[in-house]
């Protein structure tokens, strides 16, 4: 996709180096944003293949209002897992396990992952019980109810629940547009904190799906997809991957198809969505800073 390609080309050339809470190094710029026609694709990275399940089955978890990571991990879904598991090396109960261990008793072990499987109020949180709103509801019925309203938000950002969050968030503020016609939806999404080559392009496909679904539900067809980004960073570890995606060439986008419509949307499943045409280059592997 070559708006992110940009993106990499300027933070490489534009930014500077910072040090970081994890303790890695980054090269890190401040406010970019490019936008994506949704109608010529689907924005799913082609310079390395993406992991489109765990997209999808991290949005559902958003959706569905969980902050525990054992839905995610009975699909094999591994993105969320570093956190707890830090945190769970510092309790009394760690007793040299492995990630994959530790992994493991959340699959099997239901009062483990209870204790230690848990983000705390994070997405799926704020987005359905912020402070006892129903975000994502509520943003649903006004999109049917009252398309021209400038108030069509969801805020993951809770000040009050930060202290109490595993990450606080880095997509942070979502607000969907209807085009003066009735007929589009767009959506624009705040990133406070962007983590160029192994968050990002979850973020971009998570988001354009959320609109794809959203339009779906509501009766739109898609419109743009915009991105915005406060620190937008290159983790000193990753330079070489994403040199390596700066010398392939962009291939065609894929399609997202959904087969079943659904008339909210909390009722999509995993198995509602088909990616066609997905030709990306081979995947390329970085390690996560936590």
């Amino acid at each position: 996709m070559k708006q992110y390609l940009d993106l990499c080309k300027y933070v490489l050339e534009k930014g500077t180096i910072k040090k970081d809470r994890t303790g890695t190094g980054t090269i890190s710029t401040f406010g970019y944003q490019f936008r994506v026609n949704l109608n010529e694709g689907f924005p799913l990275l082609t310079t390395k293949k993406v992991f489109f399940k765990a997209v999808i089955g991290e949005l559902l978890w958003f959706i569905s209002g969980s902050t525990n990571i054992r839905p995610l991990v009975k699909q094999k879904i591994k993105i969320w897992n570093e956190w707890p598991y830090e945190k769970f090396k510092k309790s009394i109960d760690y007793n040299g396990e492995t990630i994959d261990e530790f992994v493991e008793k959340i699959n099997e072990d239901l009062e483990f992952a209870n204790k230690y499987g848990d983000l705390g109020p994070v997405y799926g949180k704020q987005w359905r019980d912020f402070m006892g709103v129903d975000q994502l509801l509520d943003l649903e019925k006004g999109l049917k109810e009252n398309p021209f309203s400038r108030r069509h938000i969801i805020s993951a950002w809770n000040p009050k629940d930060i202290p109490d969050m595993a990450l606080p968030p880095c997509h942070a503020f979502i607000q969907f547009y209807v085009s003066g016609d009735g007929k589009k939806l767009s959506c624009q999404l705040y990133q406070r904190s962007a983590d160029l080559f192994l968050g990002v392009p979850f973020n971009i496909a998570s988001y354009a799906a959320l609109l794809i679904m959203l339009a779906d539900v509501c009766g739109y067809a898609v419109g743009e997809f915009v991105h915005t980004f406060g620190d937008v960073h290159i983790y000193q570890n990753h330079l070489e991957q994403i040199k390596t995606q700066m010398q392939r060439i962009p291939r065609k986008l894929p399609m997202l198809k959904i087969k079943r419509h659904v008339n909210s949307i909390v009722d999509f499943k995993i198995e509602d969505f088909e990616l066609v045409d997905y030709n990306p280059y081979p995947a390329i592997k970085g390690k996560v800073s936590v």
